[in-house]
């Protein structure tokens, strides 16, 4: 596990930048974005850098192996904090739409640690792996708000330039950890074998059913968290500090649970946690678009939000990761970050204009659908779906 835990804590640092983004993004963007519904597209950039990359990076560590991958894209996250930096300075806003775009790319690396930490574990603690690997975004969950909001006018200079620049320390303290890291292991038959084909991949139900449950927990969360500061903060009149409070907690809920989550798949079962996740957002939903908008319903609404993201998303990966083989790995994880990441761009794009248009109740009601599309897919798995292909 010793690996795992550098992953771990290499994640703590390095998931700063995508989280110092949607904290404080929307805000920034609310003062130097060119019209009121463009306010949160330097958050939309940071998920489309997510997105873009993220097949590219897959395929990248496959040609020169993770560690290297991982090491030259925190070092590159460096630049894109300081980018940010000196955008929030000058109130450049397509420069800060650029630095996003560049910490996103970063963060499709990083979401790349939870399969190699599955690739340093036993077949049978893949979601203790995973589980742990996310322990490190609830660090970074309470270290990016807080720190990022405690410095946010440091030095004098306009607000939240401090932020970025700490968080570029912070970026590099993840590059320095992850000089520690072994390379992962390889079977030598894994470098020998091309594969199936990616369109054979997609045929297994467990992989479609694990792309999908990935893809909707990650719109829907996206959707409500992206236009939660806006609605908050600039709609209804709560504070910087309220708001980033709600936010913190929401992140809590997302990453806090990872801490019982393999316990949660031995007794429950990944399809059981996943229609567990589904059931939570829906909640969630119900909540903000039914009872009420006080600073109580949005702190609720967010925690339970980001509860039912980790049950499905835990469990979603970790059935990933049955269904195929150590070789096609790379082609399998690229594809399903591309599918849950592109997928996600496109929510935190929409989320600016609903919120403008649809206002908080109703645009909560749209991630209705994609659940109950998830739950459809789920019901239609088998109960024991097949492990053959587990990476050997």
């Amino acid at each position: 596990m010793r690996n795992v835990w550098i992953l771990t804590l290499a994640q703590a640092f390095a998931a700063c930048g995508t989280l110092t983004m949607f904290a404080f993004g929307g805000i920034v963007g609310t003062h130097v974005a060119p019209l009121p519904a463009l306010a949160t597209l330097p958050l939309t950039c940071t998920v489309a850098g997510t997105a873009s990359a993220s097949l590219p990076m897959a395929l990248l560590m496959h040609r020169l192996g993770r560690k290297p991958t991982v090491i030259g894209s925190a070092l590159l996250a460096v630049a894109a904090a300081l980018l940010c930096a000196w955008a929030v300075a000058h109130a450049n806003f397509w420069l800060l739409c650029a630095g996003g775009f560049l910490l996103g790319c970063n963060m499709a690396v990083v979401h790349q640690y939870r399969f190699a930490a599955v690739e340093f574990a036993r077949p049978d603690e893949a979601s203790r792996a995973v589980a742990t690997v996310m322990l490190g975004t609830l660090a970074a969950a309470i270290v990016a708000p807080t720190l990022g909001g405690q410095v946010r006018g440091l030095g004098g200079w306009p607000e939240f330039t401090g932020s970025f620049i700490v968080l570029a320390g912070l970026l590099l303290v993840a590059a320095l950890v992850l000089t520690r890291l072994d390379h992962t292991p390889v079977h030598r038959e894994a470098r020998q074998e091309a594969g199936r084909p990616l369109l054979a991949i997609l045929r297994e139900p467990g992989y479609r059913t694990a792309v999908l449950c990935g893809l909707v927990s990650y719109v829907v969360m996206s959707f409500i968290m992206t236009a939660t500061p806006i609605s908050m903060h600039v709609h209804h009149g709560f504070s910087a500090g309220q708001t980033t409070s709600v936010i913190s907690a929401h992140l809590l809920g997302m990453y806090l649970p990872s801490l019982a989550t393999p316990l949660i798949v031995r007794l429950l079962g990944l399809q059981t946690m996943i229609l567990g996740g589904i059931v939570t957002m829906l909640l969630s939903i119900l909540i903000a678009a039914f009872v009420g908008q006080a600073f109580v319903h949005y702190f609720l609404g967010l925690v339970l939000l980001g509860l039912g993201w980790n049950l499905m998303f835990v469990a979603a990966t970790t059935l990933l990761t049955t269904t195929y083989a150590s070789h096609e790995r790379h082609r399998a994880q690229g594809f399903n970050d591309l599918a849950v990441f592109g997928s996600q761009a496109v929510a935190s794009l929409l989320a600016g204009p609903a919120i403008e248009t649809l206002g908080w109740t109703t645009m909560n009601l749209v991630g209705v659908p994609l659940l109950l599309l998830a739950l459809f897919t789920l019901r239609r798995l088998p109960t024991a779906p097949a492990t053959a292909l587990l990476r050997s």
